[in-house]
Protein backbone atom coordinates (compact mmCIF):
# COMPACT_ATOMS: atom_id res chain seq x y z
CA UNK A 1 0.00 0.00 0.00
CA UNK A 2 1.39 3.36 -0.98
CA UNK A 3 2.10 6.13 1.51
CA UNK A 4 -0.52 8.38 -0.10
CA UNK A 5 -3.22 5.68 0.13
CA UNK A 6 -2.38 5.08 3.79
CA UNK A 7 -2.60 8.81 4.46
CA UNK A 8 -5.99 9.04 2.67
CA UNK A 9 -7.36 6.09 4.65
CA UNK A 10 -6.13 7.64 7.89
CA UNK A 11 -7.64 11.04 7.07
CA UNK A 12 -10.93 9.42 6.03
CA UNK A 13 -11.04 7.50 9.29
CA UNK A 14 -10.38 10.64 11.33
CA UNK A 15 -13.03 12.56 9.41
CA UNK A 16 -15.63 9.83 10.02
CA UNK A 17 -14.69 9.70 13.72
CA UNK A 18 -14.99 13.49 14.01
CA UNK A 19 -18.38 13.62 12.28
CA UNK A 20 -19.63 10.65 14.31
CA UNK A 21 -18.59 12.29 17.58
CA UNK A 22 -20.56 15.45 16.89
CA UNK A 23 -23.57 13.67 15.43
CA UNK A 24 -23.73 11.34 18.44
CA UNK A 25 -23.32 14.26 20.82
CA UNK A 26 -26.12 16.26 19.22
CA UNK A 27 -28.52 13.32 18.93
CA UNK A 28 -27.71 12.11 22.44
CA UNK A 29 -28.24 15.52 24.02
CA UNK A 30 -31.46 15.99 22.06
CA UNK A 31 -32.94 12.61 22.92
CA UNK A 32 -31.90 12.87 26.58
CA UNK A 33 -33.45 16.33 26.83
CA UNK A 34 -36.64 14.99 25.25
CA UNK A 35 -36.82 12.04 27.65
CA UNK A 36 -36.22 14.32 30.66
CA UNK A 37 -38.70 16.96 29.50
CA UNK A 38 -41.48 14.47 28.92
CA UNK A 39 -40.66 12.34 31.99
CA UNK A 40 -42.85 9.52 30.70
CA UNK A 41 -41.75 5.92 30.40
CA UNK A 42 -44.17 5.42 27.51
CA UNK A 43 -42.67 8.32 25.53
CA UNK A 44 -39.13 7.18 26.37
CA UNK A 45 -39.97 3.66 25.23
CA UNK A 46 -41.50 5.05 22.01
CA UNK A 47 -38.32 7.06 21.40
CA UNK A 48 -36.29 3.91 22.04
CA UNK A 49 -38.28 2.02 19.40
CA UNK A 50 -37.87 4.89 16.91
CA UNK A 51 -34.09 4.90 17.43
CA UNK A 52 -33.89 1.11 17.03
CA UNK A 53 -36.01 1.35 13.88
CA UNK A 54 -33.77 4.10 12.45
CA UNK A 55 -30.71 1.92 13.07
CA UNK A 56 -32.38 -0.96 11.23
CA UNK A 57 -33.59 1.32 8.41
CA UNK A 58 -30.11 2.72 7.77
CA UNK A 59 -28.59 -0.77 8.02
CA UNK A 60 -30.93 -1.84 5.21
CA UNK A 61 -29.77 1.08 3.06
CA UNK A 62 -26.09 0.37 3.82
CA UNK A 63 -26.47 -3.28 2.91
CA UNK A 64 -28.59 -2.61 -0.18
CA UNK A 65 -26.11 -0.13 -1.64
CA UNK A 66 -23.37 -2.78 -1.58
CA UNK A 67 -25.66 -5.32 -3.28
CA UNK A 68 -27.26 -3.02 -5.88
CA UNK A 69 -26.42 -3.49 -9.55
CA UNK A 70 -25.13 -0.51 -11.53
CA UNK A 71 -26.46 -1.32 -15.06
CA UNK A 72 -30.17 -0.70 -14.29
CA UNK A 73 -29.27 2.69 -12.82
CA UNK A 74 -27.12 3.59 -15.82
CA UNK A 75 -30.05 2.70 -18.10
CA UNK A 76 -32.45 4.85 -16.08
CA UNK A 77 -29.93 7.71 -16.00
CA UNK A 78 -29.64 7.55 -19.79
CA UNK A 79 -33.43 7.98 -19.94
CA UNK A 80 -33.16 10.94 -17.53
CA UNK A 81 -35.38 9.25 -14.90
CA UNK A 82 -35.46 11.23 -11.68
CA UNK A 83 -33.18 9.71 -9.05
CA UNK A 84 -31.23 7.50 -11.45
CA UNK A 85 -28.17 9.78 -11.49
CA UNK A 86 -28.18 9.82 -7.68
CA UNK A 87 -28.49 6.03 -7.67
CA UNK A 88 -25.38 5.76 -9.84
CA UNK A 89 -23.50 8.03 -7.44
CA UNK A 90 -24.70 6.06 -4.40
CA UNK A 91 -23.52 2.77 -5.93
CA UNK A 92 -20.20 4.26 -7.08
CA UNK A 93 -19.66 5.42 -3.49
CA UNK A 94 -21.06 2.30 -1.86
CA UNK A 95 -18.16 2.06 0.60
CA UNK A 96 -18.82 5.56 1.95
CA UNK A 97 -22.61 5.14 1.99
CA UNK A 98 -22.39 1.73 3.70
CA UNK A 99 -19.91 3.05 6.26
CA UNK A 100 -22.14 6.01 7.08
CA UNK A 101 -25.39 4.02 7.20
CA UNK A 102 -24.18 0.82 8.86
CA UNK A 103 -21.41 2.10 11.08
CA UNK A 104 -21.97 5.77 11.87
CA UNK A 105 -25.76 5.74 12.13
CA UNK A 106 -25.84 2.14 13.38
CA UNK A 107 -23.36 2.76 16.19
CA UNK A 108 -25.04 6.00 17.22
CA UNK A 109 -28.42 4.23 17.29
CA UNK A 110 -26.94 1.39 19.34
CA UNK A 111 -25.34 3.72 21.86
CA UNK A 112 -28.45 5.87 22.19
CA UNK A 113 -30.76 2.91 22.54
CA UNK A 114 -28.60 1.60 25.39
CA UNK A 115 -28.62 4.98 27.13
CA UNK A 116 -32.37 5.41 26.74
CA UNK A 117 -32.92 1.83 27.90
CA UNK A 118 -30.91 2.57 31.05
CA UNK A 119 -32.97 5.72 31.59
CA UNK A 120 -36.18 3.71 31.25
CA UNK A 121 -34.99 1.19 33.84
CA UNK A 122 -34.10 3.98 36.27
CA UNK A 123 -37.52 5.61 35.73
CA UNK A 124 -39.30 2.31 36.25
CA UNK A 125 -37.23 1.71 39.39
CA UNK A 126 -38.31 5.10 40.79
CA UNK A 127 -41.98 4.61 39.91
CA UNK A 128 -42.42 0.98 40.90
CA UNK A 129 -39.47 0.36 43.25
CA UNK A 130 -38.16 -2.61 41.29
CA UNK A 131 -36.40 -4.90 43.74
CA UNK A 132 -33.77 -6.32 41.38
CA UNK A 133 -32.32 -3.45 39.37
CA UNK A 134 -29.61 -5.66 37.86
CA UNK A 135 -32.21 -8.07 36.49
CA UNK A 136 -34.31 -5.19 35.09
CA UNK A 137 -31.21 -3.74 33.40
CA UNK A 138 -30.31 -7.13 31.95
CA UNK A 139 -33.86 -7.58 30.65
CA UNK A 140 -33.82 -4.14 29.00
CA UNK A 141 -30.41 -4.78 27.42
CA UNK A 142 -31.63 -8.15 26.14
CA UNK A 143 -34.81 -6.61 24.71
CA UNK A 144 -32.85 -3.89 22.92
CA UNK A 145 -30.34 -6.43 21.55
CA UNK A 146 -33.10 -8.78 20.38
CA UNK A 147 -35.04 -6.04 18.61
CA UNK A 148 -31.91 -4.58 17.00
CA UNK A 149 -30.28 -7.83 15.89
CA UNK A 150 -33.55 -9.46 14.84
CA UNK A 151 -34.60 -6.37 12.91
CA UNK A 152 -31.24 -6.11 11.19
CA UNK A 153 -31.33 -9.81 10.27
CA UNK A 154 -34.71 -9.37 8.57
CA UNK A 155 -33.53 -6.11 7.04
CA UNK A 156 -30.38 -7.61 5.55
CA UNK A 157 -32.38 -10.33 3.79
CA UNK A 158 -34.72 -7.69 2.40
CA UNK A 159 -31.78 -5.44 1.43
CA UNK A 160 -29.98 -8.17 -0.50
CA UNK A 161 -33.13 -9.41 -2.28
CA UNK A 162 -34.53 -5.95 -3.08
CA UNK A 163 -31.29 -3.93 -3.36
CA UNK A 164 -32.05 -2.14 -6.64
CA UNK A 165 -35.59 -1.16 -5.56
CA UNK A 166 -34.40 0.09 -2.18
CA UNK A 167 -31.53 2.13 -3.60
CA UNK A 168 -33.77 3.59 -6.30
CA UNK A 169 -36.22 4.78 -3.61
CA UNK A 170 -33.30 6.23 -1.61
CA UNK A 171 -31.92 7.84 -4.77
CA UNK A 172 -35.31 9.41 -5.51
CA UNK A 173 -35.38 10.82 -1.96
CA UNK A 174 -31.83 12.14 -2.43
CA UNK A 175 -32.84 13.72 -5.75
CA UNK A 176 -35.80 15.41 -4.05
CA UNK A 177 -33.57 16.69 -1.22
CA UNK A 178 -30.97 17.92 -3.70
CA UNK A 179 -33.64 19.78 -5.65
CA UNK A 180 -35.09 21.23 -2.45
CA UNK A 181 -31.75 22.29 -0.94
CA UNK A 182 -29.76 23.09 -4.06
CA UNK A 183 -26.91 20.95 -2.70
CA UNK A 184 -25.56 17.89 -4.48
CA UNK A 185 -24.56 14.68 -2.71
CA UNK A 186 -21.14 13.44 -3.87
CA UNK A 187 -20.74 16.50 -6.08
CA UNK A 188 -17.04 16.01 -6.82
CA UNK A 189 -17.04 12.24 -6.61
CA UNK A 190 -17.45 9.45 -9.13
Amino acid sequence: MSGRLKKNIFISGLLVAFITFFMALLVSLGSEALVRAVNSVLVAFSLLLVIIFLGIFFDIIGTAVTAAELPPFNARAAKKISGAKQGVKLIHNADIVANFCNDVIGDIAGTLSGAIGAGIVVSLHRQFTISDLALASAMMTSLIAALTVGGKAMGKKLAVNQADKIIFKVAQAVAWLEQLSGLELFKNRK
